[in-house]
């Protein structure tokens, strides 16, 4: 005969079992989605009920799930649409189902085509030139997220801005224009776009921002009062030049071991050296961690490149370059760097005895060195496109 301890034992047991398993509440549910570490993966669970789809596409929960998991290489943006991400890269199987083909809804410009000139947090900045003049250097600007079509067309710089620094076109040779992030969450929706026009006295900086919905411009100080006072104005770099770091652009000047800053934050240009025998070099300024500056620099021969950090005293001020590592480029490979994002630096990659015509893209992380094939494409400008799957990508153009 059971004892009375075993039989209230078996009714509880009973009764455990019967009863149903406690509801995931939202809160508990949305851990344990912070925690599906492929972005893919996640698109596969919102399809799975109403419920998790709501919780997935929830902005707040995008804006969480965005600052712990780093978005996928889509491939590389150029005017004809994206070059996607190819097997055996991890980005591939989410990059085949993206179609970046801005002409189809974008409406005309004054010329007949839109060209991307910068790429950044997913979002494309594009400008369409003049017909018939590809060397139009106040172009029509539009600033798109390619993964929901949705776009803002910037007005063009006010004539009467432009007269007021005198920057006609016979007085510049060259521009570039950069998309700048608010980098506050409260503006994420928020941006920047500058214009950067190089004069042969100074660079006069254009800037629109979707805060006050209009175009301002700051001058930077003559050439001669930067130092650069032997500096022909051809020899600072204006297409794909800018490399950006903590919030500020950088532009190598080229014959010289000198950088070009400009800090977004207090529009206040100045100088930084390079190491010595620089004047030759390709380098790429990039984020070393911790607020440290770090760089990147292209031995001459293609095959190597070198990693360095900018030291500082103990009051925060910039002192030397400090080489650390020396990372050796793809066997067979004749290597270049092009642009720095997203962690990565990216490299275009000819074999040797071989023709241009084709061409290999690279990632090289900069935390682990790790050099990975993308791609391979005829060359040709392009931006690397970091996103994640439209499902879980709302749209920041307003």
């Amino acid at each position: 005969m059971a004892s009375p301890a075993c039989s209230v034992r078996r009714r509880i047991e009973t009764e455990e079992a019967q009863r149903p398993p406690p509801a995931l509440s939202d809160d508990l549910q949305e851990e344990i989605f912070l925690r599906i570490g492929s972005p893919t993966d996640l698109v596969r669970a919102s399809t799975a009920c109403v419920a998790f789809r709501r919780l997935i596409t929830d902005t707040s929960f995008l804006r969480r799930y965005r600052a712990i998991h780093p978005p996928l290489l889509f491939g590389f943006i150029s005017h004809a649409g994206l070059l996607r991400a190819e097997p055996p890269h991890p980005s591939s199987p989410a990059a085949a189902a993206a179609n970046f083909f801005f002409n189809n809804y974008l409406p005309p410009g004054r010329g007949s085509w839109w060209y991307p000139c910068d790429v950044r947090d997913g979002r494309v900045l594009l400008y369409c030139t003049l017909k018939h003049n590809d060397c139009d250097l106040f172009p029509d600007l539009a600033v798109c997220d390619p993964l929901s079509r949705r776009y803002m067309l910037l007005p063009p710089i006010p004539e009467g801005l432009i007269t007021s620094v005198q920057a006609r076109k016979q007085n510049i040779d060259a521009s570039e224009s950069l998309l700048v992030l608010s980098g506050q969450e409260e503006l994420e929706t928020s941006f920047r776009v500058i214009c950067c026009m190089r004069c042969a006295t100074r660079l006069v900086v254009f800037i629109y921002s979707t805060v006050s919905g209009c175009w301002s411009v700051t001058t930077s100080p003559t050439w001669p009062s930067l130092g650069l006072n032997v500096l022909p104005p051809d020899l600072l770099e204006l297409e794909m030049g800018a490399k950006c770091a903590y919030g500020c652009f950088y532009w190598q000047v080229e014959n010289m071991n000198k950088l070009l800053k400009l800090d977004m934050n207090i529009m206040e240009f100045s100088i930084n050296d390079l190491p010595p025998d620089h004047d030759r070099r390709i380098v790429c300024v990039v984020e070393g961690g911790e607020g440290k500056l770090a760089m990147f620099s292209q031995n001459e021969d293609g095959t190597s490149v070198e990693y360095y950090i900018l030291l500082q005293d103990d009051n925060g001020r910039a002192t030397e370059w400090h080489m650390k590592n020396t990372i050796p480029l793809p066997f067979n490979y004749y290597s270049y760097i092009t642009c720095s994002s997203e962690g990565y630096i990216f490299l275009v990659g000819t074999l040797k005895e071989q023709d241009m015509k084709h061409t290999t893209h690279f990632s090289l992380e900069i935390k682990t060195f790790n050099i990975q094939r993308v791609c391979q494409f005829r060359s040709c400008s392009a931006y690397p496109y970091f996103g994640f799957p439209p499902s879980i990508s709302p749209s920041r153009i307003q």
